[in-house]
This record gives structure tokens, C-alpha cells and sequence, in this order.
């Protein structure tokens, strides 16, 4: 007998949640890191590697060579990431190695801490070449690789500089903001062939880069982590978190979005 207070629950199909063993969830894919040799690189380099990926590390610094010590399947680059040859040679090395290239991490950066009135012609374009005009040439070397395919995904990373900025950091907010326009315009583009382009607009995190302005670089980066509401800073690991998220299936429907991770920066500068 039907209880005539029951209700009636439609059945339709959806989609299945995962059941990929995360460990495992880049298995055999290949992805290229920008600026690999330490901090957020290094992390995700690292992050995507035990998780299967082959990894292409590439980096202006010879210590980008230390991660293929302990990682069989993290690959070297040394290259410029500003100079076109460097996104062209190292886009056709991945292929050369593995066949293909499924994902690209725009992670190279540099900072300056200046006001406008005293930055120089060769600083801005210092910051603007490595922040900027290296993804947008790695981007457009890793698409003519995915294209093909009909599939792949770039993640950059953008910055909470990408929206919202304060005194001393022109350059780098400029970078920054050129970076946000850069994922989303060709986030647009490049979907119909079924690559997803997003990036990650991250917060303080406690690496070296901020070294180049203040030689105290850590513990400042430490210190100004706190103004956040989650009162600390990030690890680099938590940002590659983040990144591998975007670049995986769990983020199919994420298309031309900039992911805070920034502790709630963003919120409380609003």
C-alpha cells in the first residue's frame, strides 16, 4: 500500500561525481610550468608530479635542474620566459617527450616595488615582458599544441593586484591586471575547441620573489599575510592546490574565471 503522503521523486540522470584516484588524476598527462625553479612553481611542479603527470619545470635558473634529483617524471627547461623562442622551444620539447601537451601553468613573475614617478623604461618592462607578454606567448605556442587535440587547459596566475592595488607596485598591478584580461579574453577563444583557460588571483605567499624588493622578503610577506582575514600567509602548496584543481576535470564548468586565494583580501579591500 502507497502512503498517499509520500512524495514522488523524479528520476533523471546526472552526472557522476568523480571517482578518479586523485593520487593518480594527471596520470600520463603533460604539463608545462612556468618559473618551476622555486616558490609556487616549484610547488606545483612538484604537486602535479605525484600526481602522475610528466612534468615539463621551466625556469631562468640553473636550480630548476635540482627538481629531476628527486622527481623522475619533472623534466628541466632553462629558458627566458619573456623571449618567443623560449615559449616556441619549449612547447615543441614537451611534444617531442611525451606527444602532446594537455596543460599549461603561467606561473613566472616578477615584482618591483617603486613608485610611477620613479620607475624606470627597463623596469617596466622587466615586470610587464615576465608577467604578461611570457603568458600570452606561452599560451599562444601551448594552443597551437592543444588545438588539435580538442583539448587542455591553462591556469596563470594572476593576483589580487589583478583588481584591487595600493601605493609602490605600478608595474606589477599593471602585470597583474593584463594577466586577468589575458585569461579571460582568450578563455572565450579557445573554449569551443575544448580548452578551459582560468587562473588563480593569489594572495601574500611566503616565497622568495619578494626578496627583489625587500631583503627581508619572508617575514614581510609573513607579516602583511596577516592583514588578511585568515591573519597568515600562504605555502606555495596552497596555491598548487588550487591550480591543479582548475587544470582537472572536478573544474569542467569553470571557463574564463580568476579563483581568489588570497585568504579574503579581495573581500576586505572591496
Amino acid at each position: 500500500m502507497v502512503n498517499s503522503n509520500s512524495i514522488y521523486c523524479t528520476k533523471f540522470s546526472i552526472r557522476k561525481f568523480s571517482t578518479i584516484n586523485r593520487n593518480l588524476e594527471f596520470d600520463g598527462k603533460v604539463i608545462v610550468v612556468t618559473g618551476a625553479a622555486s616558490g609556487i612553481g616549484k610547488a606545483i611542479a612538484i604537486l602535479f608530479s605525484e600526481m602522475g603527470a610528466n612534468v615539463v619545470a621551466e625556469d631562468y635558473d640553473d636550480d630548476v635542474k635540482c627538481l629531476a634529483e628527486d622527481y623522475k617524471n619533472i623534466i628541466p627547461f632553462v629558458g627566458d620566459v619573456t623571449l618567443e623562442s623560449t615559449a616556441i622551444n619549449v612547447v615543441a620539447f614537451a611534444i617531442e617527450k611525451f606527444g602532446k601537451l594537455d596543460v599549461l601553468v603561467n606561473n613566472a613573475g616578477r615584482i618591483i616595488n617603486k613608485l610611477t614617478v620613479d620607475t624606470t623604461l627597463e623596469e617596466w618592462n622587466m615586470v610587464m615582458n615576465t608577467n604578461a607578454t611570457g603568458a600570452f606567448l606561452h599560451t599562444r605556442e601551448a594552443l597551437k599544441a592543444m588545438i588539435p587535440n580538442k583539448s587542455g587547459s591553462i591556469v596563470n596566475i594572476a593576483s589580487y593586484a589583478s583588481f584591487f592595488t595600493f601605493p609602490l607596485i605600478t608595474a606589477y598591478a599593471s602585470s597583474k591586471g593584463a594577466l586577468a584580461q589575458l585569461t579571460r579574453t582568450s578563455a572565450l577563444e579557445a573554449i569551443e575547441n575544448n580548452i578551459r583557460i582560468n587562473a588563480v588571483g593569489v594572495g601574500d605567499v611566503v616565497t622568495n620573489l619578494i626578496n627583489e624588493i625587500n631583503p627581508e622578503g619572508r617575514e614581510f610577506l609573513a607579516q602583511h599575510g596577516r592583514k588578511a582575514p585568515i591573519k597568515r600567509a600562504a605555502n606555495p602548496e596552497e596555491i598548487a592546490e588550487v591550480v591543479a584543481f582548475l587544470a582537472s576535470e572536478r573544474a569542467s564548468f569553470i571557463v574564463g574565471s580568476i579563483v581568489m586565494a588570497d585568504g579574503g583580501m579581495s573581500v576586505i579591500i572591496q
